[in-house]
């Protein structure tokens, strides 16, 4: 007896570069912003959250979003590691710089969240 079930072509993944170039000049910020932040409580404190902050992300993702994957994951846990990057980024701008530069990550981050919305759908509904 043979299988014929069928499945259901997976989707493209979005093209996503203006998302991509927003996305990574917020986990800049945030990779610099959140240690400077927590510095000043302990060296210890700030050397685990650039740990959390680029290893995580770089340990964790989802197949099809990126050619090497070293541990996949679903993807609503990659949109939780982007969400976790820009709320790192926004919050620790607002701690450590004047608001003339915080004011700019706050908007970087929106439009972050704005020209992610089409991967995110992709990768929950799809992955």
């Amino acid at each position: 007896m043979t299988d014929t079930t069928t499945l259901e072509p997976t989707p493209e993944r979005p093209d996503d570069r203006a998302a991509s170039v927003l996305r990574f000049a917020t986990e800049l910020v945030a990779w610099v912003a959140t240690p400077w932040a927590l510095a000043g409580h302990s060296w210890l404190l700030a050397a685990v959250s650039l740990a959390v902050l680029i290893g995580l992300p770089t340990l964790l993702s989802t197949p099809g979003d990126k050619t090497s994957v070293i541990i996949a994951v679903p993807g609503w846990a990659t949109v939780l590691l982007v969400l976790l990057q820009l709320a790192a980024a926004v919050t620790a701008s607002w701690v450590v710089w004047p608001v003339w530069a915080a004011v700019p990550v706050s908007v970087l981050a929106a439009a972050t969240l704005i020209t992610e919305r089409r991967r995110w759908r992709w990768l929950v509904l799809v992955k």
